[in-house]
């Protein structure tokens, strides 16, 4: 029996030096070094030999197979290295650099925020930001908005601590930012106030849970609609093109007298009517109105001296207005084959 394993190793070994494709290793190692083997068949027979021939044996199987194993991954690493250079293929160089990472980009979302302030900072504004988990006497009673209005309601609004004098709340607007930072600053004031915002409502296409939006206020001497109006319309221009056109119609919010929804005419159907602005030539972006006058004496400002006016953008539904996206789900999935269109 020594010398079969003998005549096995020596066979097995001449065998696989003429091996020349993957393949044909393959079969020589389910041969040899397999479950089944021939190598094996020979343990197994050990069984039957005196016990001085079965040590003699088994010890000189086990080092021809340690030896084998070691040849058979010799040669698949020479195998390789001879098939990757004549089909041409560039060797290993430790010498090299090495190959650069992906760079990431902004999100679209970000991206559109800092586009929105950097416009709105060229035009004299400063940013400011607040918490996300705010009071119910800022997000609500500072902005005019009643007990009894149904934003307050549970159904609307997520709430953190709904019980006692301090409740507190998810945001539901930027625009607590307002509250705070009337209480904070004297006039002239112009700021606008970028963050995410929360609502208690059902996820579908148009709407989402969380978003984002920017609100602003500019406060001081003889600020009238003309200087909103003019203000909005310069933002519209350079967000959206310089022939985009812009028109106000009388809208109620609680912490702005008069108010009005701001809509840019469609860049689809250029005002003739289609079915992105339901065939009325416009789509509503922003609301606006002048400050008021209880907000502005909730932030210790006295309103017989002074004016403002107000405005909050949606930031999502700007971005998906300009590249013509029709789920703001898209926003959130992570998806990079998305995220990364807007590279």
């Amino acid at each position: 029996m020594l010398t079969e394993v003998e005549n096995l190793y020596t066979t097995a070994r001449q065998e696989l030096e003429a091996i020349g494709d993957a393949r044909g290793l393959e079969d020589w190692r389910v041969r040899y070094l397999g479950k089944k083997s021939q190598l094996n068949t020979v343990l197994r027979g050990l069984a039957g030999l005196p016990i001085e021939e079965r040590k003699l044996v088994g010890a000189r199987a086990n080092v021809v197979k340690t030896e084998l194993e070691a040849a058979y991954q010799d040669r698949e690493r020479r195998l390789k290295d001879s098939l990757g250079a004549a089909s041409g293929e560039m060797q290993f160089d430790p010498t090299l650099p090495g190959r650069p990472y992906a760079l990431g980009h902004r999100h679209p979302l970000i991206r559109t925020i800092y586009e929105v302030c950097d416009i709105f900072i060229s035009l004299g504004f400063q940013i400011s930001e607040g918490p996300e988990v705010e009071w119910d006497r800022i997000n609500f009673g500072a902005l005019n908005i009643p007990e009894e209005h149904p934003a307050r309601d549970s159904m609307s609004t997520s709430w953190v601590d709904s019980a006692g004098d301090n409740r507190r709340l998810l945001r539901t607007h930027t625009t607590s930012v307002t509250a705070r930072t009337l209480k904070v600053n004297d006039p002239p004031i112009r700021i606008v106030e970028p963050g995410r915002v929360y609502r208690y409502e059902a996820t579908d296409a148009t709407h989402a849970h969380m978003f984002h939006q920017v609100d602003g206020i500019a406060v001081d001497t003889d600020v009238t609609m003309a200087d909103l109006k003019g203000t909005l319309y310069e933002f519209a221009r350079r967000f959206f093109g310089k022939n985009t056109r812009m028109r106000f119609r009388c809208d109620y919010f609680p912490f702005v007298e008069p108010g009005v929804e701001g809509a840019i005419s469609c860049a689809a159907c250029d005002g003739g009517g289609c079915r992105l602005c339901g065939n009325t030539g416009w789509i509503e972006i922003l609301g606006a109105g002048m400050a008021h006058p209880r907000v502005l004496e909730q932030g210790g400002i006295d309103p017989e001296r002074y004016t403002g006016f107000a405005f909050g953008v949606g930031v999502d539904r700007l971005v998906m207005l300009r590249h013509g996206i029709n789920d703001i789900r898209l926003f959130y999935n992570n998806d990079l084959r998305f995220l990364s269109q807007f590279s």
